[in-house]
């Protein structure tokens, strides 16, 4: 990407209602807004000599402020095992960033990252180990997304905030990319097709539930009490489940919206019958109209080669489901996707950066 570039302003984050009071400025028709907004967002043009249908005049005149470059793709892997795709992307600034997509009978689910690496901590997680270097801004998300299609020239269905960084903790550009995603006027990908994960930021859980968009909320629990929890997770130290719990049921009181919960299963330290137990009591008050309304997803966890985690074996891990179903909790191992191609998320970007070095 030209230095040149760098330096500018990607139009992509600006809004449509942003983005027609920039062409009033200039002098233009608001109209033109439209047109432009649909080269960006839905035809996921990277140039605006692209856009046919808008004057050159006008063009040279976007193009001395802004840029409509998407994030190079530096390295694609493709599973052997179910086709999910890993990639790497550069951003205008030099910083990379990973993002997944995996295909199910259902349609395309895309993981992106929110932030450039993370300052949670989490112990299994590659992607905190270098701590945060910047929030990604609403563009720099959706180009995520618009890479992976125009790459993979298929359409994205679901969309999942999980990858490197914290989204609450970039709480102002992840809602104006929920925003802009399911825009009528761009890929218009419906809300209840979203999920966001966060570690436990309490005053971002009820925000998002005061501002209701109507997206699934994930929330990375990983243990049923502090104790263990502190150990897997240093926010833990911050905010305690008897703070978190009560926002995530307020979550739902204002939304509708299901729970999920979110469990690495990690050997010898939360993986045995008595925690299974704990994390019942601890969930199983979230009902409404005598329904359970959570989901855990119990994830069988990822070693990365920094830290001493292990996975315990499938047995173990459906031992503890079933204790859950028992107590009439939906529970689910997730399916394994990606794992011959850097699983743990954060190590394709971790693996790259050493590479690159």
């Amino acid at each position: 990407m030209s230095e040149e570039n760098r330096m500018k302003e990607n139009i992509r984050d600006l809004e449509l209602p942003e983005l027609e009071a920039v062409l009033l400025e200039l002098g233009e028709p608001k109209f033109r807004a439209k047109q432009i907004y649909s080269w960006l967002h839905v035809k996921l043009c990277d140039d605006f000599s692209e856009m046919t249908n808008v004057s050159k005049p006008l063009r040279e005149k976007l193009q001395k402020t802004y840029t409509a470059a998407l994030p190079e793709i530096c390295e694609v892997l493709t599973s052997k095992l179910d086709g999910t795709k890993k990639y790497i992307f550069k951003m205008q600034d030099g910083h990379v960033i990973e993002a997944v997509l995996m295909k199910y009978e259902h349609g395309n689910s895309v993981c992106i990252s929110s932030q450039v690496g993370c300052r949670m901590g989490c112990r299994f997680c590659a992607s905190t180990l270098d701590g945060l270097a910047r929030n990604l801004t609403s563009g720099e998300m959706l180009s995520q997304v618009y890479e992976i299609q125009r790459e993979s020239g298929e359409r994205v269905d679901n969309i999942v905030i999980m990858g490197s960084g914290e989204p609450m903790d970039n709480y102002e550009n992840f809602t104006r990319f929920v925003r802009m995603i399911s825009d009528e006027n761009g890929l218009n990908i419906s809300r209840r097709n979203i999920t966001v994960s966060t570690c436990g930021i309490v005053e971002g859980i009820r925000r998002l539930a005061d501002e209701n968009y109507g997206i699934t909320l994930a929330l990375s629990l990983h243990a049923p009490n502090d104790e263990t929890r502190r150990k897997l997770m240093p926010i833990a130290n911050k905010y305690s489940l008897s703070e978190i719990m009560p926002a995530i049921e307020y979550y739902f009181e204002k939304t509708g919206r299901r729970v999920t919960f979110e469990y690495s299963v990690v050997q010898g330290v939360n993986d045995n019958r008595q925690e299974a137990l704990e994390l019942v009591r601890l969930i199983r008050g979230m009902k409404h109209g005598g329904k359970l309304q959570c989901h855990v997803n119990l994830i069988p966890v990822n070693p990365i080669k920094e830290r001493d985690w292990k996975r315990p074996d499938r047995t173990k891990i459906e031992e503890f489901q079933h204790v859950l179903q028992h107590a009439g909790i939906t529970a689910t191992i997730r399916r394994e996707m990606g794992s011959d191609i850097s699983g743990a998320c954060g190590q394709l970007r971790r693996d790259y950066l050493k590479e690159n070095a």
